[in-house]
C-alpha cells in the first residue's frame, strides 16, 4: 500500500537512484546546548553520518523529550546521509527557560537554525520535519527567512493557535486542556490518577479554574482562556505573512485529525496570489483518511483498505532526497494535491484546493415541527422551504450532547436519540454524491438566552442505520460576528448563523443518506455554554435555554455542499 503512494508515477530511473541509497553508520553527540538569542540554551541531540563531509540537516524540535541515545528517527535519516538535529524546545526536559506553549518558538526555531547553518558538518540546506506541535516549530520560525531554510515537511499541523484552541468562538476542551494537563503535571502525579480529574476538570464552574480542580497552578492555560478574542496576546503563535516563506512545503494530514483545518490552510496560503509563483509550484499536499497520531486504513468505526496505510517514514525521505540532494525521483512532476476519497476508497490526484470544479450546492431542513431524534420529521433536500414550522429543542448546560469518542468516525445513533439533538436526513439516495471540500452549515435561529451555542454535524448514514460523522462545527452566538468583540443577542430575536465543518471528502454511496444535526452542545469536543453571559470561561449561572430554528421561505436554514460532478 505505501508504494502505491510513494511510487506512483515515479520514474524507473528514481527507483533505481533510491536503491543505491547510502547506508551511513550513525555517530551520535547528545546534550548539545545551543544558546539562543536572550541566553537561554536549549539541549540538542545530533546524529551524524559517519564518514567525512558536509550533508545536509534535518531538523527537529519538540517539547516531548528530544529522543537521546538509539533515537529512531535520528539514526534512519542519517543512515541515509542527512545530519539530525533534534531540540527540546524552551523549558522542556534539559532545555533551560520557562516552558510557555507557542510563545517563543519563532525566534527559538529560527536561532536554532542560524546556529545549524554555521556549523561544519552542515551544507548550507536545512529541511525541518515533524507533526503536531512538531510541525508548529517549523511554521513559526519560517517567515523570518533563515537563508539555510530550503525545505518543510509539517505533519497534521497548524500555523494560528488562535484558530485552533478556538472554533467559532468556543474553545476546544478535547484538543488543549487534556495536552495542557500532561504538559504540567507536576512529577509525581499518576496518569491514572489524573484521568478520574479530568471530567470534573471539563466541568469546572467558572471553566477557567481547570486547574483548581487538577491542584496545580496550569497559567498558560489560564491565559488562553482569558482571550476568547484574537488579541495581541496570539500575535507571537500566529504566522501573519506568509510572502516571506521562500521554501518547499509538503503538507500533510487527515480528514479527521484535530488540525485538519491548519493542515489545508496553510497550502491554500503558501498557494494564494500573493505568493512568489516560483513557490507556489512548490507546494505540495496530502490528506487521508486519518486521526491525529495515525497513518493507519483502520479509523474509528470504519476500515478504509489497504491503500490508506501510509509510511509516512519513506515520504519524508523522497520529499528531502529530492528537496535537498538534487535527486530525481519524479516528486516534483507529481500534481500538487493528493486526496484520498472516502466512501469510494481511493487515492485522486488534483491541481488545487479546494477544487476549482466544486459544485456548492444548497440542501434545505424542512419538517413539521417535529426534527427531534432520529425518529422526527426531519428532512433533507434541494427544495427551498415554502411554509414551514420551525424546530424547537431545551439546550441544558448540565446534561450536555456527549461527544461520541475523540476525532474518530464514531456511530452517532446513541447521540441521535436525545430530544435536543434536530436530525434532518435525505432519501435513501439512488445515485451516488461525492462531497469534496469545505462545509457549511447556514442556521436560523432564536434563543431565549442573551448567549449560547448552535453545533452542527455532517452524518453518512448507511444501510441498516450506521451514523458515522464526517465533519462538524460549532458556533458562539455572542461571537457571530467574527472580528468584532463578543456581544449578547437579543433573546427570541432571529440570528443567521454560518457554522463551518472544515472539510471532508466522502463518495456517498447508492443506498446511503446524506444528515445533518442540529445542537446545542459537543461535549467535551468544546467547552459548553452556560447561557448566562458572553464570557462563558467566567460565567457561574447556568441557564437552560428553548432554542428555534427556522426553515421556511425568508428564513431558509440549509447545508452547503461542495459537489464533484
Amino acid at each position: 500500500m505505501a508504494a502505491f503512494i510513494l511510487l506512483w508515477m515515479m520514474p524507473a530511473s528514481s527507483l533505481a537512484q533510491d536503491a543505491q541509497q547510502p547506508d551511513y553508520k550513525v555517530i551520535e553527540k547528545l546534550g548539545v546546548m545551543v544558546e539562543m538569542r536572550d541566553g537561554v540554551r536549549l539541549s540538542t541531540d545530533l546524529y551524524l553520518p559517519g564518514s567525512a563531509g558536509t550533508f545536509p540537516v534535518l531538523l527537529m524540535r519538540s517539547p516531548y523529550g528530544n529522543g537521546g541515545a538509539g533515537d529512531s528517527e535520528g539514526h534512519f535519516f542519517a543512515r541515509h546521509g542527512y545530519v539530525v538535529v533534534i531540540q527540546d524546545t524552551r523549558g522542556r526536559y534539559e532545555s533551560e527557560g520557562v516552558f510557555n506553549p507557542m510563545q517563543t518558538e519563532a525566534h527559538d526555531g529560527y536561532d536554532t537554525q542560524q546556529w545549524i547553518g554555521e556549523q561544519s558538518w552542515c551544507n548550507g540546506k536545512i529541511g525541518t520535519f515533524g507533526g503536531s506541535y512538531l510541525g508548529f516549530t517549523q511554521w513559526m520560525p519560517a517567515p523570518l527567512g533563515s537563508p539555510y531554510l530550503k525545505a518543510m515537511f509539517p505533519s497534521k499541523t497548524f500555523s494560528d493557535f488562535y484558530r485552533e484552541a478556538y472554533v467559532g468562538g468556543a474553545f476546544r476542551i478535547l484538543r488543549w486542556s487534556p495536552w495542557s494537563y500532561f504538559m504540567s503535571a507536576p512529577w509525581n502525579v499518576d496518569n491514572a490518577v489524573l484521568e478520574t480529574l479530568t471530567d470534573s476538570a471539563y466541568r469546572a464552574i467558572p471553566f477557567i479554574e481547570q486547574d483548581s480542580v487538577l491542584g496545580w497552578k496550569i497559567p498558560f492555560l489560564r491565559d488562553w482562556l482569558a482571550h476568547p478574542q484574537k488579541d495581541l496576546y496570539w500575535k507571537r503563535s500566529c504566522v501573519e505573512d506568509y510572502t516571506g516563506i521562500k521554501v518547499s512545503v509538503y503538507n500533510l494530514g487527515g480528514w479527521f485529525d484535530s488540525f485538519q483545518q491548519g493542515t489545508l490552510d496553510n497550502f491554500m496560503r503558501m498557494t494564494a496570489p500573493d505568493i512568489d509563483p516560483e513557490i507556489r509550484t512548490k507546494q505540495k499536499l496530502l490528506m487521508g483518511p486519518w486521526v491525529h497520531g495515525s497513518e493507519s486504513r483502520h479509523t474509528g468505526d470504519l476500515d478504509f483498505g489497504e491503500d490508506a496505510d501510509l509510511d509516512t517514514r519513506e515520504l519524508v525521505l523522497r520529499w528531502f532526497d529530492n528537496q535537498l540532494k538534487g535527486i530525481d525521483n519524479g516528486m516534483m512532476q507529481e500534481p500538487p494535491v493528493r486526496i484520498f476519497v472516502m466512501g469510494e476508497n481511493v487515492w485522486r490526484s488534483e491541481n488545487e484546493w479546494p477544487l476549482a470544479r466544486t459544485d456548492y450546492r444548497k440542501y434545505y431542513f424542512h419538517s413539521n415541527g417535529n426534527a427531534n431524534t432520529v425518529a422526527g420529521d426531519g428532512s433533507l433536500n434541494t427544495t427551498v422551504p415554502k411554509k414551514e414550522n420551525p424546530d424547537t429543542f431545551v439546550y441544558n448546560p448540565e446534561d450536555p450532547v456527549i461527544t461520541p469518542g475523540r476525532d474518530e468516525p464514531i456511530d452517532q445513533r446513541e447521540v441521535e436519540s436525545r430530544n435536543d439533538v434536530l436530525v434532518y436526513s435525505t432519501g435513501i439516495l439512488k445515485e451516488e454524491l461525492e462531497t469534496t471540500g469545505p462545509v457549511e452549515v447556514v442556521l436560523y435561529a432564536s434563543s431565549s438566552a442573551i448567549n449560547t451555542d448552535f453545533t452542527a454535524k455532517l452524518v453518512d448514514v448507511y444501510p441498516g442505520g450506521k451514523a458515522i460523522r464526517l465533519c462538524e462545527g460549532i458556533i458562539r452566538a455572542g461571537c457571530r460576528n467574527p472580528g468584532a468583540p463578543p456581544s449578547a443577542i437579543r433573546p427570541n430575536k432571529i440570528y443567521k448563523y454560518n457554522i463551518s465543518l472544515w472539510s471532508t471528502s466522502n463518495l456517498f454511496k447508492r443506498g446511503h443518506q446524506i444528515r445533518v444535526e442540529i445542537s446545542s452542545s459537543n461535549f467535551p469536543r468544546f467547552n459548553r455554554n452556560l447561557n448566562s453571559g458572553i464570557f462563558p470561561a467566567l460565567d457561574t449561572t447556568v441557564i437552560r435555554a428553548t432554542q428555534t430554528i427556522f426553515h421556511n421561505r425568508e428564513y431558509p436554514s440549509s447545508v452547503i455542499l461542495p459537489v464533484i460532478e
